[in-house]
């Protein structure tokens, strides 16, 4: 394709002044280059987003695992198991036939187990130990399934009695905890407690809460009071 152009209006009359030439034709392809580069840069950020948001939603993503646990009077407690493989957070919650429900998380990442009873405004906590982490582990490596339900069979399960006593002096505030814990323990008091064989004849029982593992190990949790 040829194009002719004139230099001035007054020479419209002057052959001479007439330049025919081939149209430069650089723009053009520049101009659908930027473009396709363009195009090609906003498909790259949105894979590169849709691909963060599945990453981190699957990261994100907690199992949930549900067991049925006959106590010592042949009841049934329901108790499920919130498992939070990426924060290495296994969370608790066990209703008894009486339709209370206690919460424990055991934070792997903190090294905290963290107990909060339905049926009342406090928290206690105690420093997880060996086979703590063993019995979260096995928790979190057998969290494939999203929901799955166990049946706790009595005469097959290995049932132990922890004692944890509660340190009156040792008040925590919630806002110092770190997350899940602060939540759970926002509006509670929060107290340290520490192991032991028994409260003795001299103290009572104040509450229990049964928990069970994968391992078919159930632990039932007893606390009681300190003296000051």
């Amino acid at each position: 394709m040829v194009r002719c152009w004139k230099h001035s209006e007054a020479s419209l009359e002057d052959p001479q002044s007439m330049h025919c030439g081939p149209i430069s034709s650089s723009r053009v392809p520049h101009k659908v280059l930027w473009c396709s580069l363009t195009a090609m840069l906003l498909i790259v950020i949105i894979a590169l987003s849709v691909t963060a948001h599945l990453g981190l939603q699957h990261k994100t993503q907690s199992s949930l695992q549900v067991v049925r646990i006959p106590d010592h009077m042949g009841d049934l407690i329901n108790q499920s198991a919130l498992i939070d493989k990426h924060n290495h957070v296994v969370t608790y919650s066990v209703t008894s036939h009486v339709n209370y429900t206690s919460t424990v998380i055991f934070d792997m990442r903190h090294g905290l187990v963290c107990y909060k009873p339905d049926n009342q405004d406090s928290c206690f906590l105690r420093r997880m130990e060996s086979l703590d982490y063993e019995n979260v582990q096995s928790q979190l490596n057998k969290s494939e399934q999203q929901v799955r339900q166990v049946w706790v069979v009595g005469n097959q399960t290995e049932k132990h009695t922890e004692f944890l006593g509660v340190l009156p002096g040792s008040r925590v505030e919630a806002s110092t905890l770190q997350e899940p814990l602060q939540s759970l323990c926002q509006q509670a008091s929060v107290y340290w407690t520490r192991r032991s064989d028994g409260p003795g004849k001299q103290r009572l029982i104040y509450f229990c809460i049964d928990i069970c593992f994968p391992s078919n190990i159930c632990v039932s949790v007893c606390f009681y009071y300190l003296p000051e």
